[in-house]
């Protein structure tokens, strides 16, 4: 170990001039604490996407529309959603307009395993209350052609 001691002198010894403060910012506890943050998103963003889980049937031609419809979503156990939260068969003449304004067309998304007659009863309720249906599919896929 050293010891630099200034005895006066010159003035040229090591110690002597000074360096102000060190106004600089450590860069590496804000990468470390990104990295970790980043970790986290990737291991966790399989599970921020929700919504209900319905596998549309696969037809020839799939129309695309960018329209902003109401969607009532038909599960396989055969209940009933409007846009994500679950309602009564017997409320969507009510509860479609009451939420969405006076618009008359609504997308029907069912699972393909669905009930026939739950999807039967929605169309015929949707159709009474004088709605234009729209119905959900997938496009099949040319790949999916191709195993068949």
């Amino acid at each position: 170990m050293s010891i630099s001691i200034n005895s006066g002198g010159n003035g040229r010894g090591r110690r002597n001039h000074s360096m102000g403060t060190l106004s600089e910012i450590n860069v590496t506890p804000f990468v470390d604490i990104m990295l970790v943050l980043l970790i986290i998103f990737m291991l966790t963003a399989h599970v921020m996407e929700f919504g209900l889980q319905v596998e549309a049937p696969h037809t020839k031609f799939a129309k695309e529309t960018a329209q902003d419809l109401p969607v009532v979503t038909i599960v396989k156990t055969g209940l009933v959603y409007l846009n994500e939260k679950e309602t009564n068969l017997n409320d969507l003449k009510t509860e479609i307009p009451r939420k969405f304004g006076a618009g008359k067309a609504v997308f029907v998304k069912a699972d393909k395993d669905a009930i026939w007659d739950t999807i039967a009863q929605v169309t015929a309720e949707l159709s009474d209350a004088g709605f234009q249906i729209n119905m959900v599919v997938q496009p099949e896929d040319s790949a999916a052609k191709g195993r068949k």
